[in-house]
């Protein structure tokens, strides 16, 4: 039996939620995280956020662009020439990255905030009313015969 990984779409994508549930199923598919590492959570019914780890990056190294329906998170170090010591082990990424999202219709960004060495961007999905599912009432024949015959009365 022949396995796909699908990881790299479900670690990008937003509002594909059932989709990647069911192909997660058929599959068992199981994906290893990349730089910088990230969540994917939902906090609505239809509202995400995004969280990634940018510990030593500011809001001035971080941008953030939607084109389409593709975030983009980049982030970029500014290269300091001013050195206070000998930097002995460097554990901490900082190198430069760019991370893309691919976004469901009608999923828009709502704002980005940056704590504690996190950059939360919250979306979410804005269905316009016409795109929405509609109950359609079940009516009878003989309602709809005495409706029209009551509108040529009046």
């Amino acid at each position: 039996m022949r396995t796909f990984d699908l990881a790299p779409l479900y670690r990008s994508t937003v509002g594909f939620d059932r989709l990647f549930s069911l192909l997660d199923q058929v599959a068992g598919v199981d994906g290893a995280p990349s730089y910088p590492p990230y969540n994917i959570e939902r906090t609505g019914e239809n509202a995400y956020r995004i969280t990634l780890a940018v510990a030593g990056f500011t809001e001035a190294d971080l941008s953030i662009e939607k084109k389409e329906d593709t975030l983009t998170i980049r982030g970029e170090k500014q290269v300091k020439d001013e050195k206070a010591g000998e930097v002995l082990y460097q554990g901490i990424a900082a190198r430069a990255f760019e991370r893309r999202f691919q976004l469901a219709d009608h999923v828009e960004v709502k704002g980005a905030t940056l704590e504690n060495g996190l950059l939360h961007v919250d979306l979410v999905r804005e269905v316009p009313e016409t795109l929405k599912p509609r109950q359609i009432p079940i009516g009878t024949q003989s309602a709809k015969i005495i409706d029209a015959k009551a509108a040529k009365a009046a």
